[in-house]
């Protein structure tokens, strides 16, 4: 029998900081952990397993409910590769049409940059195409002042923080597609 590991030694095999482990415990990805006389949680070869596959999944992109649908298929061995693989496919589907989306705003942003000459008059094209069809007088007549604190994923999507987090970005945007396949 393997000895067991506190929640630091785990998270130290798996390669995930103890935040997440307790945050995957949390939404269910992870069963609770066995807790030690004293309360401390409790790991052995099968949950710094499981972490490790979650965390290969995360790095390929892999969102909650399909690391989920992923950690299911791994522990049914009557599974077969065809259910395995259609998740795989859709993942790729999916990350393939935000590659499109990033394209496409790389290009526009592309031609707004080009067109501002980027010099010190007040003039510049980039805001007047942000702004076609809203006319001048309804300009905003005050600078936004941003709260500091949790952005939620829908206002990170609509870009009302000032610092994007682009996987965030890129899962929200996956829910305004969600209609278009499924998860």
């Amino acid at each position: 029998m393997t000895p067991l590991m506190n929640i630091g030694e785990a998270a130290t095999a798996a390669g995930v900081s103890a935040k997440m482990i307790r945050h995957y415990e949390q939404i269910g990805l992870l069963p609770a952990a066995e807790r030690s006389e004293s309360g401390y949680r409790l790991y052995g070869e099968r949950e710094v397993s499981v972490l490790r596959f979650i965390r290969q999944s995360r790095r390929l992109g892999f969102s909650v409910a399909q690391i989920a649908e992923l950690i299911g298929l791994w522990s049914d061995s009557q599974r077969s590769s065809r259910e395995v693989k259609a998740v795989a496919q859709r993942h790729l589907a999916d990350l393939e049409e935000k590659r499109r989306e990033i394209e496409q705003m790389m290009e526009g942003l592309s031609v707004l940059v080009q067109a501002c000459h980027g010099n010190d008059q007040p003039h510049c094209a980039i805001l007047d195409k942000l702004s076609l069809h809203s006319p001048a007088q309804h300009q905003p007549d005050h600078k936004p002042q941003l709260r500091k604190g949790r952005v939620s994923r829908d206002e990170a999507a609509a870009g009302s923080s000032s610092s994007i987090d682009l996987m965030a970005w890129m899962r929200g945007v996956h829910v305004h597609h969600a209609d278009k396949r499924p998860n």
